[in-house]
């Protein structure tokens, strides 16, 4: 109730304000304050959507991708082109003079050129860049300085891995300039615009980092372990080392990378002959071949191999003739003459009278029926081939006769064993039956399929099947190109006998007129694996 006057009073007060206002103004303070209508105003019609030019133009929504297509293009090219015209650094490693540079790539990997003697190539990465090093010439002050002094070989290993950091550092700033200028200059020729051209080389710098990225996750320094060579080099296969070292020298890649080097330097020293491959007296080395197949240049492809890297032993797992017929024995002559005891198993395409022909052949050993011999300090046992296949009269027995077959090499492994004279190598030309000696010996060698292969079987023993010697023999010109030519040198420890390393050896092309030799090593004698036992 006590508010009721007051509010009375405040109403008297403003209505007197309001009746001073001049007539006018009172007007348009009216229209002014007047407080709008309850009355809802009608809602406005919906705009009708804005036209896209896209919907009914495929092609225009099409070109956000295209144009991004198009700046990955220029980008990729244009680092490409920067790469090649400025991306490398010419650096002296040890006694001589390279040049290293980085070239896209499927595979990744580091491959070294020492023209005119051929490429070494080493599965060091895996990213879409490679990193190839160019032997441009051996400086003769600093090669002379070495044959003067070897004390200074001592040294060389940190030498050489100084050398390479700093080339490798020099190199990864050279390439991002190269990347940046390259893919920049083709932006700015194809779009005439800054901007864009800018973009292109940030791009192709943010590619650069992450092929370099995955350079540095996938690193393998072991990989100078297990090179691949080419050309001349592949006649040289001591270039980085004996079967030996390799296996004892894991923790060495800077001292392996001297001796590639040190080697290097000799075979340019060479002017008539390669260095041939220095014996190691604590490694025995064995020649697998097989399925020559009629081809002469086999047995001299044979002989130089024996030759050069000092073979002990050389091995045939078969198919050595084409149709075992008495006509052809006297192709069989040369065996005499290959310079180390020769030891072969019968093939599906090698008869009972080439098996009797070669068996009289001085340093020839035949293997059959699980018979264990015992040539230059290995223990061999072998079985033929149950087939005779160009005997068209005679059904093949097929895959159970090749178990058959292995089933009986593998029990007299098993009974020699028992007798204390375990067997080191086991002979079969089918790899069916070599499976069956699963456990009972370390090393297997096959041949029959004409392509290589290597793997270790559930009981441990580590099956090696041989490519064709003979390159398929006549029937690998069928279509005009021969076949590769294959064969495989074993390292195999002296006082153990076990597998320590194998070079695979590739002939090709028109003539011969391309090699390849690639070192591998068992997984049992890489960094940190646990040693096999003596025995299987």
């Amino acid at each position: 109730m006590a508010r009721e006057p007051l509010r009375l009073l405040r109403a008297t007060a403003q209505r007197a304000r309001t009746a001073v206002v001049l007539p006018h103004r009172r007007f348009h303070r009216i229209h002014r304050f007047r407080r709008p209508s309850r009355k809802p105003s009608p809602r406005p019609s919906p705009k009708p959507p804005a036209f896209d030019p896209t919907a009914l133009d495929p092609a225009a929504r099409a070109r956000p991708l295209v144009r991004a297509s198009g700046l990955a293009a220029v980008t990729v090219l244009g680092a490409w082109i920067g790469l090649l015209v400025v991306g490398s650094v010419h650096i002296s490693v040890g006694p001589m003079d390279t040049r290293m540079a980085l070239r896209p790539s499927l595979t990744g990997g580091t491959k070294i050129n020492v023209a005119p003697l051929g490429a070494l190539e080493l599965n060091s990465h895996h990213a879409p860049l490679r990193l190839d090093v160019d032997v441009d010439r051996l400086d003769p002050i600093r090669s002379q300085a070495l044959v003067d002094h070897p004390e200074r070989l001592s040294g060389l290993q940190d030498e050489v891995a100084s050398d390479v950091t700093r080339g490798t550092l020099g190199l990864a700033v050279r390439s991002c300039v190269a990347v940046v200028f390259g893919a920049t200059a083709l932006g700015l020729a194809v779009y005439r615009r800054p901007r864009r051209a800018l973009t292109a080389g940030g791009l192709a710098l943010t590619l650069l980092a992450a092929s370099g990225s995955a350079v540095y996750a996938t690193w393998n320094p072991k990989s100078v372990l297990e090179p691949r060579y080419s050309g001349l080099l592949s006649s040289a296969p001591s270039v980085v080392g004996n079967a030996r070292s390799i296996v004892t020298d894991f923790d060495v890649y800077q001292r392996e990378l001297a001796r590639l080097v040190t080697n290097v330097t000799q075979l340019y020293e060479a002017t008539s002959t390669l260095p041939a491959y220095q014996p190691d007296p604590t490694t025995m080395r064995v020649l697998h071949i097989s399925d020559v197949h009629l081809n002469p240049a086999a047995w001299h492809i044979v002989e130089s191999l024996v030759r050069q890297y000092k073979v002990n032993v050389i091995i045939d797992t078969g198919d050595t003739m084409d149709h075992g017929t008495s006509a052809e024995n006297g192709f069989l002559d040369p065996v005499s003459d290959l310079g180390a005891p020769y030891v072969w198993v019968r093939g599906n395409h090698d008869s009972a009278s080439t098996q009797r022909y070669l068996a009289k052949r001085k340093g020839a050993h035949v293997v059959d029926n699980g018979e264990v011999i015992n040539v230059a300090g290995l223990r061999i046992a072998g079985i033929g081939d149950p087939q005779f296949t160009p005997d068209r009269s005679a059904a093949a027995a097929g895959d159970a006769a090749e178990h058959s077959a292995g089933r009986l090499l593998a029990e007299a492994i098993r009974d020699g064993k028992a007798a204390g004279t375990p067997v080191d190598i086991a002979l079969a030309h089918n790899p069916i039956a070599a499976r069956e000696t699963d456990g009972t010996v370390p090393l297997a060698l096959t041949g029959h399929v004409h392509h290589r292969r290597t793997e270790v079987l559930p009981g441990g023993t580590r099956l090696m099947t041989e490519g064709s010697t003979g390159g398929s023999g006549l029937r690998a010109v069928d279509d005009g190109t021969p076949d590769t030519v294959q064969a495989s040198v074993l390292y195999l420890d002296r006082d153990t006998r076990r597998l320590q390393a194998w070079d695979e050896i590739d002939l090709g092309g028109l003539g011969l007129a391309k090699a390849e030799v690639s070192r591998h090593l068992p997984a049992e004698n890489r960094p940190g694996a646990t040693p096999t036992p003596t025995t299987p």
